[in-house]
């Protein structure tokens, strides 16, 4: 289960929902060249308009009556240049250049829409006052897809019916629908997409059948998960899932692809070969994980009606020397399709601080100092328990204020416990809990 196919996007907008589906193509030889020079077409043009939005950028750095303490630009300041008039040039383009008349025009205008995008990411701060990093120089190969905005539609680019997508300017390719396309389900869009393995097609459905979310004096099951390199999660009620190691697992082949890939000559097609056998691996390893995050996720979401998790600096402890660790379990990626899955089926989810979790006593709240090292808490109040378990219990107490529900699990001052935890294989029914 969906090894080809993934549903990776969500959004919510009013009372609609936008999922992604992704199947695979069957092109044939002449689409596939067709595809492929679309995209590096593609890539020239990015390149072409974000050197003038960096040109525009650096003449106009200084107000007019001052000059740079650093640098000043000779020559014509040019005016603004923004995605209304690239998009106005699309015409020049197409007549100094003929080859980009192949090209449909809604899949240029989208490509000058994903670089206003990063460009306004970059220059415009969010609601948290952080930007994204400055757009890049695409390099040979790196814009392997194009969006397709219509589908169905009188004037769109693309049609799909039964099994077969009809491209404009492309013609009509074979898709493997291993699963249908839910009725009441509207595609709004089509992105084509090449990978280490072919060529796919992600098509953006929009539900209009998005439940409501369940109401909080109705609910009856609440949990808190810490998310571990020992253990994949914890939850409140002392249940874990083991961390699978899909990366360390791969490792070994990995190594010996890269070195073989290494000892090839530079452009040789044993080079190529190489380079695609490298790229089929990590690709199968980024497979295999999403799968089993999916999996952890539709488990938690069937077995409770709320989520507390803790709101962790990936980022800041991607830096750390547990980096490989940390990025092979996908934390933020799991968290990110829980949440998702919850919106889905009407389940709450809610992020608290973990400041203080690992160390403060679920039972007696007495802070009880320890090391990573050791991994049994234990307190004065009798309580000895899992570290993990007891991080989960805090968790969920925080989650849980002035809610109907046992905030501590069943755990208090008074009953002291002295447990294992016991371990879960989401994987033992399909997206059920293990009896």
């Amino acid at each position: 289960m969906r090894v080809v196919i993934q549903m990776y996007g969500l959004m919510l907008y009013n009372i609609c929902m936008l999922l992604t589906y992704q199947y695979k193509l069957n092109p044939t030889p002449e689409q596939v060249v067709t595809m492929e020079t679309w995209g590096e077409l593609l890539r020239r043009h990015y390149n072409y308009a974000l050197g003038q939005r960096l040109d525009w950028l650096n003449r106009t750095r200084s107000q007019i009556d001052r000059c740079s303490l650093i640098y000043e630009p000779i020559g014509e300041i040019p005016q603004k240049v923004d995605y209304y008039t690239q998009a106005s040039d699309l015409k020049q383009t197409k007549q100094l250049f003929p080859e980009y008349e192949n090209i449909y025009a809604d899949c240029q205008q989208q490509n000058l829409m994903r670089l206003d995008k990063s460009w306004k990411r970059w220059l415009i701060p969010d609601k948290n006052g952080k930007r994204g990093g400055r757009p890049r120089f695409k390099k040979r190969g790196e814009i392997c897809s194009f969006t397709f905005p219509r589908v169905n539609c009188a004037k769109a680019g693309a049609h799909l019916t039964g099994n077969t997508l009809k491209l404009s300017k492309i013609g009509e390719i074979n898709v493997i629908l291993h699963r249908p396309i839910p009725d009441g389900f509207e595609i709004k869009q089509a992105t084509i997409l090449k990978k280490a393995d072919g060529w796919y097609v992600s098509f953006s459905l929009e539900d209009k059948s998005v439940p409501t979310a369940l109401p909080i004096d109705e609910i009856k099951t609440a949990t808190g998960i810490d998310v571990g390199l020992e253990k994949f999660l914890t939850t409140a009620d002392g249940q874990s899932i083991e961390v699978p190691q899909y990366y360390r697992k791969a490792q070994a082949t990995l190594a010996r692809q890269q070195r073989k890939l290494a000892r090839s000559t530079k452009g040789s097609k044993n080079y190529h070969s190489s380079v695609n056998k490298v790229a089929r691996l990590h690709l199968h390893v980024a497979r295999q994980r999403k799968e089993f995050h999916y999996q952890v996720a539709h488990w938690l979401v069937n077995s409770y009606d709320l989520i507390v998790f803790e709101n962790l600096n990936i980022k800041g402890l991607a830096r750390t020397r547990l980096a490989k660790s940390i990025l092979d379990v996908a934390w933020g990626a799991f968290l990110q399709i829980m949440q998702a899955v919850a919106v889905r089926r009407g389940k709450h989810t809610q992020g608290v601080d973990p400041r203080g979790t690992s160390i403060n006593c679920s039972g007696c709240g007495a802070r009880v100092e320890k090391t990573l090292a050791v991994r049994v808490h234990s307190c004065s109040c009798g309580l000895v328990i899992d570290r993990d378990w007891n991080s989960a219990l805090n968790l969920l107490k925080l989650g849980s204020v002035g809610l109907p529900i046992p905030g501590c699990g069943g755990l208090g001052n008074t009953q002291p416990m002295k447990q294992q935890v016991s371990f879960v294989n989401p994987r033992c029914s399909r997206y059920t809990a293990c009896s």
